[in-house]
This record gives C-alpha cells, sequence and structure tokens, in this order.
C-alpha cells in the first residue's frame, strides 16, 4: 500500500524477485485478459469503452482465477490491490475460501509534498517512452531524450495539480485500509523517502518476521 508516487510498483519487482513469488497487479490482470479475450475480459471490456468503472466483482474473480495458477501456491505479492473497503473485504472472503490469507500488508510511508515533488518532475519521452525525471534522473539536455533524441513532455497524470487530487482520491478511497488491516494486526509501514535500494532494504527488514 502507498499513495500514488510512493514506488509500489518499483518495489513490488524486487520484493517478488526476492521472495520467488509471482507479483500480481489488477493492471497486468486486466491487460492479459484484455488479449486473450477471456469472457472476465470481454465483460470488463464492456465497461471501460462506456467509460464506466469496472465492477469490484469482475476484478475480484479476475484476481481469483489468476491467483488459482500454479505459480501463486506458495505465495503471491498483491500490487496496487486492493484499493477500496469493498474490495479489502471482499479479498479476505475470497482468500477465506481458497484457505489462505494475507501474511503481511506493507505501507510504503511518503508524505504528500515528496509525492507531488517526485510525480511533477517526471518527463516521458515521446517516441521511446522512456521517463526521464528533472531532479533524480535528468536527461544530458532538457527536453530530449537520451535514449532516442525524441521529445520529453509532462504528462497530464504527472501534472501537480492532477497529483493533488489523485492524493485527494486516496485519501478518500484507499487510505481506510490502512485501519483496516491495522485492526487485524497486518500492517506493517515503512519509509519510503531516499534511494529505491534504501526502501527495499528496509522492505526486506520488515518482511523478515513474516518468513521474507
Amino acid at each position: 500500500m502507498g499513495p500514488p508516487g510512493a514506488g509500489k510498483g518499483t518495489q513490488a519487482e524486487f520484493i517478488a524477485a526476492h521472495l520467488a513469488v509471482p507479483k500480481i497487479s489488477t493492471g497486468d490482470i486486466f491487460r492479459a485478459n484484455l488479449a486473450q479475450g477471456t469472457p472476465l475480459g470481454l465483460e470488463a471490456k464492456r465497461y471501460m469503452e462506456s467509460g464506466q468503472l469496472v465492477p469490484d466483482e469482475v476484478t475480484i474473480n479476475m484476481v481469483r482465477e489468476r491467483l488459482a495458477e500454479p505459480d501463486a501456491a506458495h505465495g503471491f505479492l498483491l500490487d496496487g490491490f486492493p484499493r477500496t473497503l469493498p474490495q479489502a473485504t471482499a479479498l479476505d472472503k475470497m482468500l477465506a475460501d481458497m484457505g489462505v490469507a494475507l501474511d503481511v500488508v506493507l505501507e510504503l510511508v511518503v508524505d504528500n509534498d515528496e509525492v507531488i515533488r517526485r510525480l511533477s518532475g517526471r518527463r516521458t519521452c515521446r517516441n521511446c517512452g522512456k521517463i526521464w525525471h528533472e531532479a533524480f534522473d535528468p536527461p544530458s539536455r532538457p527536453g530530449i531524450c537520451d535514449r532516442c533524441g525524441g521529445e520529453l513532455y509532462q504528462r497530464d497524470d504527472d501534472k501537480p495539480e492532477t497529483v493533488a487530487e489523485r492524493l485527494r482520491v486516496y485519501a478518500r478511497d484507499t487510505a481506510p485500509l490502512i485501519d483496516f488491516y491495522g485492526a487485524q494486526g497486518k500492517l506493517v509501514g515503512i519509509d519510503a523517502t531516499g534511494p529505491v535500494e534504501d526502501v527495499t532494504e528496509r522492505a526486506k527488514d520488515a518482511l523478515r518476521p513474516y518468513g521474507g
């Protein structure tokens, strides 16, 4: 768990590799189901094409099918899911039906100012899609991609006003999960500021009591 820009996707890759378990993100599941034209993928596509949110029931069913695959039999890491209390409640029920439970929920803790600084500094190449950062990973020439010479631009998602709105949505919809999992005794928070490698080491340390 963590706000947008906390580094969830990056840390999930490292931690899943460290634990030798699959990283399971709803984004990956959606793309796979859409690409394969599965019944759930086609159902989700109907909602997406009409501009509606995909219902939790469809998302949960996709997650259930993914967790039933052989590579998840000895553990898994959920990235970016659940995002809301209804999803968390449905996930608990689904896992109980499967005879498994979450061991730990890792919260990446970072303040809003840092999130805005991280995301609003990102620049994306129009040509190759490489992401640079004005402060942390700048190109050698401002506005020009070192990889392909393409023009760099700021995505709408990364503009400060959009980031601020994403943080408001997170506070409203997802932050309540902190109390939800805290009450279950499963929440562990780590400082997500500083170099990526340092955050990964903190995450590994936090997971050791749970077999990590």
